[in-house]
């Protein structure tokens, strides 16, 4: 069971003092998550502003930092319409990477979510469908993707974990009924970031965390660092292989 770290998302600096933003920070934080017990890293990279971007430069200097700190780690971007204005520009940027992730996400609630997976694939950048609705399924489907995406991100909206879970069942179930059995990773945000790590645990999905997703531990008190995150659900991982 893969646990992904995913180390900033689009938090501002001002929410954690030890948010990673800058190349080497991410490099630094990806470093101590993988020794912790992390497979793999999601980034959201910044410019010398904190700003996301998908940049060539920027991407690149954030992937050459952590990959020179983590070698051999599979390492992923963000691609959402968030970062860049229209969806012409977030295919410009893409298209003009030098240094390619070895996944990045793409958002099916999103408008020009197959034209992306379309350019990804081209450039052998693996894909990482997220899924946050039925609809969002059904987009997924109709794209034709579904057979070649690395794996499935279920990211359900909700704020309350019952009605997150019960939006994670009507995905998996859609999804079966297409005989689509691409790897799922399952993770909340905030409330729901543990309850759904501890259901993906029960369920045998793959599932990340992070500070992109909380910056609290389990029992609540405030993380000091993504590793601390990372090494939680690793011990979390570790009880229910036990039990």
């Amino acid at each position: 069971m893969l646990i992904k770290a995913c180390l900033n998302g689009s938090r501002e600096r001002d929410e954690h003092p030890g948010l990673p933003l800058m190349p080497e920070e991410l490099a630094r934080e990806a470093r101590v998550a993988i020794e912790v017990g992390a497979g793999a890293l999601h980034i959201h990279p910044r410019n010398s502003h904190g700003v996301q971007s998908l940049a060539p430069q920027i991407i690149g200097e954030a992937l050459q930092a952590v990959r020179k700190s983590c070698p051999g780690i599979p390492v992923g971007v963000s691609t959402g319409l968030w970062i860049e204005p229209t969806m012409e520009r977030r295919l410009e940027s893409v298209r003009a990477w030098r240094v390619l992730p070895d996944f990045a996400s793409v958002n099916f609630s999103e408008p020009g979510a197959p034209e992306l997976c379309a350019l990804l694939q081209t450039r052998g950048v693996g894909i990482e469908a997220g899924l946050s609705t039925l609809e969002d399924v059904e987009a997924f489907l109709a794209s034709g993707y579904a057979p070649r995406c690395l794996r499935i991100l279920l990211e359900p909206e909700e704020v309350e974990v019952c009605a997150a879970l019960r939006t994670v069942e009507s995905i998996v179930a859609r999804l079966r009924t297409a005989r689509v059995w691409r790897p799922l990773l399952l993770h909340g945000f905030e409330q729901t970031a543990w309850p759904l790590l501890d259901a993906a645990l029960a369920h045998g999905y793959d599932t990340r965390i992070g500070f992109e997703d909380t910056l609290a531990l389990p029992d609540g008190s405030r993380a000091t660092s993504n590793a601390q995150l990372v090494s939680a659900a690793v011990e979390k991982a570790d009880l229910y292989h036990y039990l």
